[in-house]
């Protein structure tokens, strides 16, 4: 009897390896690895970093609430003012869409690169801090805006007449 000799070199087909259906990784989609967490700073320094992650959170948070609802609505009045001044609907309904996905899309761009210095800034303040906020803020977010139109239309714009007794 022959024996079959070992493999010597096993292929990677674990998808989280190979970043998808690949054999063989893709250009950049090797997973993050993180330094060493930072050596001990004083303790003013790493207060003085907690201070400005709490700060960089917040603007990260408003511009993900920004998403829901004023960029929509900024973008529906000017649609609305291109669409009085040009006298055509589909002028206004265009603009108005066009502008919303390139300053949304422009904004999750922005959000990524927040995301990632209220990491580096975290990791300055001490915490192993390896994963971001943004994918929290957006679900946030969202539950907070699908819960506001849901009042708003229950309550003031909605059905009307046929809750009430």
């Amino acid at each position: 009897m022959s024996r079959v000799p070992p493999l010597t070199r096993v292929p990677l087909n674990d998808p989280k390896q190979t970043g998808g259906m690949f054999l063989r990784r893709r250009p950049g989609t090797a997973p993050v690895r993180f330094h060493t967490p930072p050596g001990q700073a004083t303790p003013t320094r790493r207060a003085l970093d907690e201070v400005l992650a709490v700060g960089i959170l917040s603007v990260e948070c408003a511009l993900g609430i920004s998403l829901w609802g004023p960029q929509p609505l900024a973008w529906l009045w000017i649609g609305s003012y291109v669409e009085y001044y040009s006298g055509w609907v589909e002028l206004g309904l265009l603009s108005a869409f066009l502008g919303m996905l390139a300053s949304m899309l422009v904004s999750i761009a922005v959000l990524k690169r927040i995301d990632y210095a209220w990491r580096l800034v975290r990791r300055a303040a001490g915490h192993d801090q390896q994963d971001g906020a943004l994918e929290w803020i957006f679900v946030v977010s969202l539950t907070i805006a699908v819960t506001g139109y849901l009042f708003w239309f229950m309550v003031f714009g909605g059905p009307g007449p046929v809750l009430t007794p």
